[in-house]
């Protein structure tokens, strides 16, 4: 059963991750977990220095600057309960940082520190900004989502 789009934004507000795609130099999508936050009807990501990684020069941010479409992808799924299923996907287009302004750097920042607590006590290397240009989601039928869903 399609989601609305109120029910397509609760589910990606209460969602614990996503899997952001983006479109690499070669046209194919690289799929990566992230941790999000909506923020204003925004999403925004961390680069973060809490999780190990060689660099802050990820690649999603090299295929940002190619391509500022991405996709993120929210799922619940249940092995034993397929009633259960959930997914909510949302179209975004990142916004260039000169489109950001003090009172949503603030916002994003307390919101990730609140919704991850690996975040805070540290700094945040960077944030990527997406406006939603369109959101989509879908349930299996006959399942009613509830106010303690991990995605709902």
């Amino acid at each position: 059963m399609r989601l609305t789009d109120d029910e397509c934004w609760s589910a990606l507000r209460s969602a614990e991750h996503g899997v952001l795609c983006t479109t690499n130099a070669h046209g194919a999508i690289d799929a990566v977990p992230v941790c999000f936050a909506v923020v204003s009807e925004q999403i925004v990501t961390p680069v973060d220095r809490v999780k190990q990684k060689g660099t802050t020069e990820l690649g999603r941010l090299k295929n940002l600057d190619r391509d500022t479409r991405a996709t993120l992808l929210c799922d619940r799924w249940s092995m034993d309960d397929w009633s259960q299923l959930c997914w909510v996907r949302a179209h975004l287009a990142r916004r260039s940082s000169d489109q950001v302004d003090e009172g949503l750097l603030r916002e994003s920042d307390s919101t990730l520190r609140r919704k991850y607590v690996q975040y805070r006590d540290t700094s945040f290397a960077g944030v990527i900004y997406f406006d939603v240009e369109d959101v989509v989601g879908w349930t299996a039928a006959g399942a009613q989502p509830e106010e303690t869903d991990p995605l709902m």
